[in-house]
């Protein structure tokens, strides 16, 4: 395996990659993420390709990696989508209520968009050699929730730096009643779908 980088500062994609056996230094992108898509799909595959970006620029600037001769940069994106309706996180705890309020007692849609770049030393310097863009999708069912029960959720720390303000992995789980998908792409990186196109690469 390649020397890999991942592009993101969440603590959840790196211990994903872990569980699968990838270490992967942490190099976060330091881009203005913006995106014209619409489609839930699209956004998170562009808005992951641009974290890829600035990443690449951060490691193509530093010397760390001057005696690697092969490096992949593993970037992504997650949306929660509800009725259509992209959610990401939220900016104060009464919007992680009102997110929340939206989300219980039915079922939504989680995306995440994943950007792999593989990267080869060529005449001293790294050029790209191949870039991947895909991302996946899972139905998320939230089960009813009382006003009491989303309050004390939103106000605690879990939901701040989460789209949809909640981590499926924390004490939210209680109140998942089924997914259909990939478990982990609710987390925020689908480590199976990952580990194929590496493979296959």
């Amino acid at each position: 395996m390649p020397h890999v980088v991942l592009a993101s500062k969440s603590p959840r994609r790196k211990d994903l990659l872990e569980q699968i056996g990838i270490f992967a230094d942490v190099v976060p992108s330091e881009v203005t993420e913006f995106t014209l898509e619409t489609e839930p799909a699209a956004v998170v595959e562009d808005l992951s390709s641009q974290k890829a970006n600035g990443t690449l620029l951060n490691v193509l600037k530093s010397d760390k990696y001057d005696s690697i001769d092969e490096l992949i940069v593993i970037a992504a994106d997650t949306v929660v989508v509800n009725d259509g309706q992209v959610l990401g996180k939220p900016s104060s705890h009464d919007d992680a209520f009102h997110m929340i309020k939206a989300l219980q007692g039915k079922t939504h849609q989680v995306y995440t968009g994943v950007t792999l770049v593989f990267l080869e030393r060529a005449d001293g310097k790294f050029a790209v050699r191949k870039k991947k863009i895909f991302s996946e999708e899972t139905d998320v069912t939230v089960s009813a929730m009382t006003d009491e029960e989303i309050r004390d959720y939103a106000d605690s720390d879990e939901p701040m730096d989460k789209a949809g303000s909640y981590g499926i992995q924390g004490t939210f789980a209680r109140f998942i009643e089924r997914i259909n998908g990939d478990y982990n792409n609710v987390v925020g990186l689908p480590v199976s779908r990952v580990y194929r196109e590496l493979r296959e690469s």
